[in-house]
């Protein structure tokens, strides 16, 4: 073999050489994207299924809130009404004091005429009286 045919049958196995190293590299790149691709699309389903999990969880919530929120202003209506209830009878329960005064005076005989609790002291503790008054038909008579 010529020293001619030598060089080029080395310089080809060398350019073979390199060939064979850049096609091993570009399988292993495309390799390498190939995963890279994959690892973002599990990521942005795991992202996608994240955000769903929690909307839902989110709209569980909502829904909570506004049950409670209802239930608030029903509860806060209630409770609005038993105030006007307990004004109203406050007002009434002053009256009937009036009338065992009056009756007390006129009629010269002792009647326990119980004490009238202020609700806008203690709203949490009104108390009512346990004690019953006694009366009779005959009581307003003569």
């Amino acid at each position: 073999m010529s020293s001619v045919q030598q060089q080029s049958s080395s310089g080809s196995d060398g350019s073979a050489s390199v060939d064979e190293k850049k096609r091993k590299r570009m399988l292993s790149n495309r390799e390498s994207a190939r995963r890279s691709r994959m690892k973002k699309q599990k990521q942005m389903d795991d992202l996608t299924s994240e955000i769903t999990r929690l909307e839902m969880s989110n709209n569980q919530l909502q829904q909570g809130i506004e049950v409670k929120e209802r239930g608030y202003a029903e509860i806060e209506s209630r409770n609005n009404v038993m105030r006007a209830q307990v004004m109203e009878l406050t007002d009434r329960l002053q009256s009937l004091n009036s009338v065992l005064q009056i009756f007390e005076e006129v009629s010269g005989l002792a009647v326990d005429i119980p004490e009238i609790p202020d609700p806008l002291l203690r709203p949490w503790q009104v108390s009512y009286p346990t004690q019953l008054i006694p009366a009779s038909s005959d009581m307003f008579l003569g």
